[in-house]
């Protein structure tokens, strides 16, 4: 049995270790190669991952929360581990809301933490997450729903790789008679973007836009980009954005120069995870 102390990686599947740790009423962070999950006396209070968007970008990008708000918070509370309840306590953000989106966020990366149930890479007792604490969620629950996800996708569409790589419009095809939702995601689709910068454009839940992508796919209205498929349009030209200062602390990525694209979004995350790890 893992005591709840620093480890390396280790060849046991994650949702092993977190029922481990779950048992133990442990503290702190365990980190795979697709996201960490962070844990309070044995329960998931947050789970982030670079494919799927934080709890700023659904905020900001649904217009629930202004980009300025966001980063007052952060840099108010960000080190205390409080950015969550000085949202609130600010009056930036109802409390409801906050948990409402948190959930939203908490269930995305598991499912992307958890997909393949890969080996932990370590675990770091007692670490917390800046946003701080919301709401706890019993790991049987995280491991329930991830699997519940990962089943309902599949039998819509049993091709995984509809969530990880760029997509692109079958050509060929026409305009469809599709519901609304479906339809707003289909004109997200470029030959560059994958689900997760999808979901962030579209300031959605990554799963929701899932569920519409294989769907589109099911239909032959969408595939995976690859090299010898679909070429990519070229995507319109854009300056370069001012390169973000890079912070030596674990905490949230540093406060934008100038407004992110998704591609640069992701990247950024993806470079505090990997700072993290």
């Amino acid at each position: 049995m893992i005591t709840p102390t620093r480890t390396a990686r280790t060849d046991e599947p994650a949702s092993a270790l977190l029922g481990t740790l779950a048992a133990q009423g442990a503290s702190g962070a365990v980190s795979t190669e697709a996201g960490i999950v962070y844990l309070a006396a044995g329960h998931v209070v947050h789970v982030e991952s670079a494919l799927t968007p934080d709890v700023g970008d659904l905020l900001t990008h649904s217009g629930a929360l202004a980009p300025d708000g966001w980063w007052e918070a952060i840099d108010q509370a960000g080190r205390r581990c409080r950015v969550g309840r000085q949202l609130v306590d600010s009056g930036h953000l109802a409390a409801g809301a906050l948990e409402l989106c948190h959930l939203g966020a908490l269930f995305d990366a598991a499912y992307f933490v958890l997909a393949h149930d890969g080996p932990v890479l370590r675990f770091r007792p007692g670490v917390s997450h800046w946003l701080g604490a919301v709401r706890a969620v019993p790991v049987d629950s995280v491991l329930r729903e991830s699997r519940r996800r990962r089943e309902l996708l599949h039998r819509i569409w049993p091709e995984p790789t509809i969530d990880l790589a760029p997509l692109a419009r079958v050509p060929g095809t026409g305009p469809a008679d599709l519901p609304s939702r479906r339809s707003r995601t289909l004109a997200q689709v470029d030959g560059v973007r994958t689900a997760a910068q999808i979901a962030t454009a579209l300031a959605c839940r990554t799963f929701h836009t899932l569920v519409e992508l294989r769907r589109l796919a099911a239909a032959g209205l969408v595939v995976p980009r690859t090299p010898a498929a679909v070429p990519a349009p070229a995507p319109d030209p854009l300056p370069a954005p001012a390169p973000a200062p890079v912070s030596a602390e674990p905490g949230p990525a540093p406060r934008p120069t100038a407004p992110d694209e998704p591609d640069t979004a992701l990247l950024r995350r993806l470079l505090h995870a990997l700072e993290a790890l």
